[in-house]
């Protein structure tokens, strides 16, 4: 499949932003994180427009390139010629996350069969794991209302979103907002193992709960922190990771 390079049409730093979103988008193939070609991760472009980057609809995780990423408004127009569709519920779900917070660098959507069976359970995420302690920190839950199709459901999913960086979609997925794609991407990571974990333990005996005061503790020191996870750091090895795979997201 031959694509343009729009390398040459964007600015610097919306290069450099469609580069890192298709390194994330290889790592979450990579990490067997995918669902075929469903879910999504977006990303701000930075700029008094509003417009962010998104998945073409149709083309598989390890398939993401740079220049085939579709820039889209907030009315899910193309603001550049692409070949591509953008799903709908995609782009209601992002759009409505975007819209309503002005920290979302980067919003990242995942269907794992780990993420949905936690979702399932009506104790969500349980404080058994060092991992769960800093979902926890700032965890949110939003009831299923079928495939999110609706505008209708934005104002719910934003309240119920309200300030937390892991929200958890009942019957669904994971979902994170970070400031940057590397955040993001530091955040699933853990929300994923949360659930891994959990799935896990609940097959053996008996679980051990953290202490509170362990998990507030954690929610304190995030907060001093700016809620910073260590994304930026982590975020060079991942890319090695990906150029080692496959260098290709970079066209």
């Amino acid at each position: 499949m031959h694509i343009r390079s729009l390398k040459d049409e964007v600015s610097p730093a919306e290069w450099q932003l469609r580069v890192d979103l298709a390194a994330c988008y290889r790592l979450v193939a990579a990490y067997g994180w995918t669902d075929l070609i469903y879910t999504h991760i977006s990303a701000r472009v930075p700029g008094p427009e509003h417009h962010f980057l998104i998945n073409p609809y149709g083309l598989l995780f390890e398939e993401i390139t740079a220049s085939s990423l579709v820039k889209v408004d907030q009315n899910c127009n193309a603001v550049i010629d692409t070949p591509f569709p953008v799903n709908p519920a995609g782009f209601v779900i992002h759009s409505a996350i975007h819209a309503a917070r002005g920290d979302a660098g980067c919003v990242l959507h995942t269907h794992t069969r780990a993420g949905v069976a936690v979702s399932a359970q009506a104790c969500g995420i349980l404080p058994i794991s060092q991992q769960a302690t800093y979902v926890l920190a700032s965890l949110a839950y939003h009831d299923y209302e079928g495939v999110a199709l609706r505008d209708d459901e934005k104002p719910r999913l934003q309240a119920d979103l309200g300030r937390a960086s892991h929200l958890m979609l009942r019957n669904h997925g994971l979902l994170v907002v970070g400031a940057s794609i590397p955040e993001a991407f530091v955040l699933m990571f853990n929300f994923e193992a949360s659930c891994q974990i959990q799935i896990s333990a609940q097959s053996g005996g008996p679980l051990v709960h953290v202490n509170p005061a362990i998990t507030a503790g954690v929610a304190a020191m995030l907060e001093a922190d700016g809620g910073k996870v260590g994304g930026d750091f982590a975020w060079p090895a991942m890319l090695r990771k990906v150029e080692r795979l496959d260098p290709s997201y970079k066209t």
